[in-house]
Parts: C-alpha cells; structure tokens; sequence
C-alpha cells in the first residue's frame, strides 16, 4: 500500500480522515510521501535534508491524536529548529550546526500529529524572493520547472505544489509565505504579529517584520494548522487575544457583505504585469457578484521611504546575523563564509547610523496608523501579489557586472562609498520591483494572504494579494474558504501533480 494512488487527491485533513476511518495507516501514507519525494526531488531539489528514519521512528513511537495525526509534512530549513537535525539556514557557514532543541512552533507542529520527512531549501538567511542559494542549488517551479517558485519558502511551496506533501512550514518577512504560494499555486497566508510563537530563541524577529505558518493546497488545512499553533508562549512580546471561535469553524460561516478596496499600482511606482494587473480584476468582479462592495482605493503611504526603510532593516540584520554567526563557527566570520551578496549587505549594515535605524522603523509606525485609519473604511485591501509572474531560475540573481562590483566592494569593504554614491538606493527599488505589494503587511504587523485565482497565458500561477485588520484572520479565512468554492483551484492543481 506504500504506493498509494489516491495520495494526491486528499489535503492534510482529508488524509489525517482517511487515518481516522483506518483506511489506511501512517506507515503507509509515510512511505507514499517518501516515495513522491525521491521520484520528483532530483527534478525540482525542493527536500534538502531528508529526515526518513526519524519519521518512521515518531510514527513507532505513536503520533500525538490532534487534527493532522499521521500527515507528510516538511519544515522549512530556516527558523524552524528539531533537535538533532541540521538547520542551516540555506548558508554554508550554518551547514553542520545542529540545534538542541525544537523551537516552540516545531514543537506545535509535533503536537498536530504531523510526520515531519524533511527540510526544505530556501535562500540564504531567506533574504531573497527566489530559491537559489549557493549551499544546496535552485529550487525548480513544478508548473514549469525553468521557472522559479520564488522565495524565501520556494522549497516548501515547491514540495506542496509538486504533491510531495499536502502542507509544509513557510515564514515571511517580506513576503515569505505569500510569494511562493502565488508562483505555485497555493494558498498562503501570513498571520498577524505575535499569533504564532517564535521562542525560545527569538522574540520578536526582524523587529517584528517576520511570522511563521504553512503553505497548503487548501484553505482548511491552513485555518486548522493555526488553530493548533497560535498563542504566545513563555517571554513573548507580543500576546494578542484568540479568535472567539476555532478557524475552522469560521471557514463554515459565510462573511458579511464586505468592503473593499483595491489597487493594482505598484507602491514603489514600477511596473505591474498585465496578468497580474488582470488577476485582480477578475477576482474584483467576482467579489461584486457575490454581494461585496468593491472600489478602488489606495492607503497613502509612501511606498518608496517604506521600500528604503525595509532595506536598512535588512541591513542592520544581516550585520548582526553575520556577527552572531561566530558563536556557530567557533571564530570571527570571514568573507567566504556566506554568499557575496550577503556579505556585501552585512557591509551595508554597518554604515549606518543606531539613529537612521530607528527614523527607519518609525516609518513602519506611521504606515502601521495609517492602515489603521484606512480599515476604518474598508474591511480588507485587495492587491496583486507579484508584480509579475514567477520569472526564470537565474534570472533575478546578480548579473556579471554586478557580480564584478559585488567583488570590488567586498574586496575593499566599501560600503560607506555605495552607501554616499546612491546606487543602494536605486538598487532597492530594483530589488523589489517584482514583489512590490507584500512588504506593506510585515510592517504594520498585519495578516496577509494571497490566493491562487489566475493562471497565466503561459501555464504559471499568479495570486492575489488581501490584507485584512490586525488580529482578523477570521475575515481572510472566511473569505478565502468563500473564494475557494466559487473560483477552485485544488482541480487544477491536481492535475499538474498528476503529470509530473
């Protein structure tokens, strides 16, 4: 039964059912996983670190009775720590640092029932909207596997998409979760500021910027995962009040008429594809006829300060993780430790000022009141999620002028003169060009979702983004459950899996 042929039909809790009715067993559905695993893995190397014996082992030593007892599962391989497994974060300098401990959310994860097979690849430190770190490869788009399927949880969205797992574990600081979900295909959602743990190790990460879930196929999946993982554990800094009912259970009520609004103007003043563009209208006139008022609206945020505040944070990060990097290595971090990207934002990062951080995250305060004050009016805000459809593997990654500068600037540690000279300005709109729309959320600390709802000309996904108040994933799940039976996509999606 270790083939079993009707794998790719069933979600997580369709089959965590199947397990309950006894139709077939754990061992069983873990071997079909492992199976879909080594079939597809050396086509699209979403898995990086196969973990088989010790999912046999969870499953000998019996599964925790929750909602997904007895499900494949993966775990991304950056934040998510098990105890005895390598973590390394997508960076060479991390390859044999083991942890000792689970952190709270894979602890959680444990509590679900879940089979945990492996580790799944993601860029280095997941700084980046594409997959394709150094240490372990390109991850490939199943849809079209020249394709990426983005960043920084490409791997986990690539395992789910190709139907290797129905769910895996995902993060975002940027756009982590909702980027991959919309170059594959997949629901993603990122929860509010403090809903899921992040201890012991962190409290709150990338100043607040970075929440961690799952992508699924489904949207039940997604409301029952974070009905198992959310709340504040010990020490954390944020504790925000539970949902009045199980997400689950508001999957079952129809939302309210709702506002919305919705803009398809990248905030950062670059283009948006046509496809993109179209996918929000599409799903526009759907949310009309189903009794939603829908205008195009668009907070007054200043996308560009805002695109230029998430760069100083990510280089005031990347100068701490490489300094922190030495507890790991056992000495003080050198250049070739980590990717030349990498290092030269760590560079970056120790050219400003403690005071320029601090004006930076108070941009993210003002935008946060800001979206406060548009949600007084409109109950979700509607956007593309990319900017344009999931480009091709190398297509985003420093070209070779810009490796040569890359080089020059690490060799004679010059930040300070890219810093005076403008290029890093210009640099980070470049940057974000093609994921313009997801930042907004991480800063104001709100949940965000993107939605698969199109499918471009060429054959490759293309979501669209919700932003919802803070605190409401209930509106989102809602919502999205309502989406996902007037517009489903799990048909389509099955059938690519299918032809893989």
């Amino acid at each position: 039964m270790s083939q079993f042929k009707e794998y790719l039909k069933y979600d997580g809790l369709g089959l965590a059912a199947l397990i309950q009715k006894k139709e077939i067993s754990a061992s069983e559905l873990c071997e079909a996983a492992i199976l879909r695993i080594e079939k597809l893995n050396p086509k699209i190397n979403a898995v990086v670190t196969p973990m088989y014996d010790l999912a046999r082992k969870s499953i000998d030593s019996g599964l925790p009775e929750n909602a997904f007892s007895g499900v494949p599962f993966l775990l991304k391989d950056l934040l998510a720590a098990y105890a005895g497994v390598p973590l390394t974060n997508g960076s060479k300098a991390y390859k044999n640092y083991i942890p000792e401990q689970d952190s709270e959310l894979v602890k959680r994860f444990k509590s679900a029932g879940l089979v945990t097979l492996g580790k799944t690849n993601c860029p280095e430190f997941g700084l980046l909207g594409y997959t394709e770190p150094e240490l372990h490869g390109p991850t490939r788009n199943p849809w079209n596997t020249g394709h990426t399927p983005g960043g920084s949880s490409g791997g986990s969205a690539s395992a789910v998409s190709s139907g290797m797992v129905p769910l895996a574990s995902a993060g975002d600081g940027g756009g982590s979760i909702r980027i991959p979900a919309s170059c594959c295909g997949l629901f993603g959602i990122k929860p509010s500021r403090g809903r899921n743990p992040t201890g012991p190790d962190y409290g709150q990460i990338w100043q607040g910027a970075v929440a961690e879930h799952i992508v699924s196929r489904s949207v039940r999946d997604s409301a029952a995962m974070l009905d198992i993982t959310q709340g504040a554990d010990v020490g954390a800094p944020y504790i925000i009040p539970p949902p009045e009912k199980t997400y689950l259970e508001m999957l079952e009520v129809t939302p309210r008429a709702l506002r919305i609004a919705f803009s398809t103007k990248s905030p950062i003043e670059t283009a948006v594809d046509a496809e993109c563009i179209e996918a929000v209208a599409k799903t526009a006139k759907m949310l009309e006829q189903l009794g939603h008022h829908v205008e195009e609206a668009t907070p007054e945020i200043d996308g560009i300060s805002l695109a230029k505040s998430y760069m100083t944070l990510y280089f005031g990060e990347i100068a701490a993780d490489i300094e922190q990097m030495k507890t790991v290595l056992g000495r003080k971090t050198k250049q070739s430790d980590v990717e030349s990207l990498t290092w030269m934002l760590g560079l970056m990062g120790r050219t400003y000022s403690a005071g320029h951080f601090v004006s930076a995250m108070r941009e993210w305060d003002k935008a946060a009141r800001i979206m406060g004050q548009f949600h007084q009016k409109y109950d979700l805000y509607l956007t593309p999620t990319m900017a344009a459809p999931p480009v091709k593997i190398g297509e985003l990654k420093p070209k070779p002028a810009e490796r040569a500068l890359l080089g020059f600037v690490n060799l004679f540690g010059l930040g300070r003169l890219m810093k005076a000279s403008g290029i890093i300005d210009q640099l980070s709109i470049e940057s974000l060009s093609k994921t313009p729309f997801t930042q907004l959320a991480n800063f104001t600390g709100q949940p965000a979702m993107s939605l698969p709802l199109h499918v471009t000309e060429g054959g490759l996904p293309c979501g669209v983004q919700f932003i919802g108040r803070f605190g409401e994933e209930d509106t989102l799940f809602q919502l999205a459950s309502q989406l996902e039976k007037e517009m489903p996509w799990q048909e389509r999606l099955i059938k690519k899996m299918e032809n893989l």
